[in-house]
């Protein structure tokens, strides 16, 4: 048994058979439908909430997870560990990396024998499930904290996401683009490309269709690795099918080390609606992971 407990966040969209062999304990983000709470990925699936979300968007709602939540997960690390760190969303994004530095020092004021760090990852989705993955499979490795955490901000100044979106119509949620313009857009179909920037996520281009977009963010991948071996991740928000294609696509013209795939957690897929499709990656060189 690791040494170190990791705890992150369903954001970070880690699959539950890494979950489970890592053992890392995941704090659920909250979904509110239709007057009705569920902790994402305990009371509904991924699958299951996009469900929901397509059948009535406007009343498909989020919410960062409560300091209890965190001090629960805490304390039943506590009783394996004295080592935790935990990995949150960037605090661009969320509130989550407050709440958990607030409820660690909690933990920490109640039982001063427990280490916890909170990192805040300053990404999201997979490339934050990397991070946190990273500083698992290190401390299985008998590492210790220290340990874990340089191989996990090893892989932090390196992963980054590309995620291309069937619709724009719901990224005014963000908060950073208003409804009317998305409104508009969705019109003629434009499909955005997002990525991740100082903790931000940024629009960086438009495609007229799903594969011209796969395409862009596909051939932009090879010209900044080329043949190094690749960690990736990918992604997809209720298309399933897609992301089977890509990942074969990853397969062949990547020299992947790591590969699997995972559903774009509907607590983001609330703002880039149904259909999404992307990968997470980072150049393994030299990392040892």
């Amino acid at each position: 048994m690791s040494n170190v407990a990791i705890v992150t966040d369903t954001l970070a969209c880690l699959p539950k058979e890494l979950i489970e062999k890592y053992n890392i304990s995941i704090v659920p983000i909250i979904i509110n439908f239709q007057g009705r709470a569920y902790r994402d990925s305990i009371d509904l699936s991924p699958h299951q909430a996009y469900e929901l979300f397509l059948k009535d968007p406007d009343a498909f709602a989020t919410s960062p997870a409560s300091p209890m939540q965190y001090l629960e997960i805490f304390r039943e690390a506590a009783q394996r560990t004295n080592q935790v760190l935990c990995f949150c969303v960037s605090s661009h994004l969320s509130t989550s990396y407050n709440v958990a530095r607030i409820a660690a020092e909690q933990v920490s004021s109640e039982l001063p024998s427990v280490q916890i760090q909170v990192i805040n990852s300053k990404t999201v989705l997979a490339a934050q499930g990397f991070i946190a993955l990273a500083a698992a499979q290190a401390a299985s490795s008998c590492h210790d904290l220290s340990g874990a955490l340089e191989t996990a901000i090893a892989v932090k100044e390196r992963v980054t996401f590309s995620l291309v979106l069937e619709t724009i119509q719901h990224v005014y949620r963000t908060g950073r683009v208003p409804k009317i313009a998305t409104q508009a857009a969705s019109l003629f179909h434009i499909r955005p490309i997002l990525t991740t920037r100082s903790g931000v996520v940024r629009l960086v281009s438009l495609s007229r269709n799903m594969q011209q977009g796969l395409d862009h963010i596909t051939r932009t991948m090879k010209a900044k690795v080329g043949d190094d071996p690749m960690h990736v991740a990918v992604m997809h928000a209720y298309a399933p099918a897609e992301a089977e294609r890509l990942s074969q696509r990853m397969s062949s013209e990547f020299n992947c080390v790591e590969l699997w795939t995972t559903e774009v957690s509907p607590v983001v897929g609330y703002a880039l609606g149904a259909g999404a499709v992307g990968f997470a990656y980072y150049d393994g060189s030299g990392l040892g992971v």
